[in-house]
């Protein structure tokens, strides 16, 4: 994935919550971190006002408490385009745009709304802005990325997860994608990640000569047709340590 980042990362969560729209929804960390602060479902609202305008907060001395180039992973517990968001992503947006020196990464299951969202000055992409459409399956996949590969994005990845069975995206490899991100599901309802999947996947990507990322393991993970019962510190690990990473430097914070 391209970027211009100095190995630092933040998280800025603008706003927080979701709705379900899809398969890939169905057991989603947000709705679980909520469920642990007592809330059944995952309500959406805008972060206080020192949250919301982290990226732009200065220290004493007048520096920026984010630093120049760092990567600042945007709205990870939430989805960036949620409808609900409208009237709060301007001033995001505008954000953003203050802080044309670090890049901004956020992937979305609603990429269609994207046209309609976008702001005045946007052209064919923001330099510092990274968007990855997720889906989670193969009709997902061919439902989105269609969308996706003829949208005005500078930088584009595609994010497999959580992976619910095999994905076919060879024909859209070729329009911009920069990376390529699989993983499996956490969480004690999660349901299983096939390691042929992901192997398939890394196939694709290599015929192509795009990165390759695999992320995350899941909680259950099937290879060589045994299940493993993997726990959720060690999913990233596990998903490092298995060596099939394609093209991908030491840079980049897995999610």
């Amino acid at each position: 994935m391209r970027s211009h980042h100095n190995n630092t990362f933040f998280d800025w969560n603008p706003w927080h919550g979701c709705s379900k729209i899809s398969p890939g929804c169905a057991h989603c960390y947000v709705y679980r971190q909520d469920k642990m602060y007592g809330s059944t479902k995952s309500s959406i609202k805008a972060s206080l006002n020192k949250d919301f305008s982290l990226p732009i907060q200065r220290r004493r001395d007048k520096s920026w408490k984010i630093p120049p180039g760092a990567m600042i992973m945007t709205c990870f517990t939430s989805d960036f385009l949620l409808e609900e968001a409208d009237r709060w992503r301007e001033e995001a947006w505008e954000i953003m745009r203050t802080r044309n020196d670090c890049t901004f990464y956020f992937f979305t299951k609603r990429i269609g709304r994207l046209p309609s969202v976008l702001p005045s000055d946007w052209g064919d992409g923001y330099d510092n802005v990274i968007i990855g459409c997720t889906a989670e399956n193969q009709e997902m996949a061919d439902m989105r990325l269609p969308i996706f590969i003829d949208l005005p994005i500078k930088h584009r990845s595609i994010v497999l997860a959580p992976l619910l069975g095999p994905v076919e995206i060879e024909k859209y490899l070729d329009h911009g994608i920069e990376e390529v991100s699989a993983g499996g599901e956490s969480g004690a309802d999660a349901r299983i990640c096939d390691y042929d999947w992901i192997l398939d996947i890394r196939r694709q990507c290599m015929a192509h000569d795009i990165p390759f990322r695999f992320h995350q393991t899941g909680a259950r993970f099937m290879k060589d047709g045994r299940l493993y019962m993997i726990k959720r510190s060690l999913q990233h690990a596990q998903a490092a340590k298995a060596g099939i990473n394609y093209r991908i430097g030491e840079d980049m914070k897995p999610f």
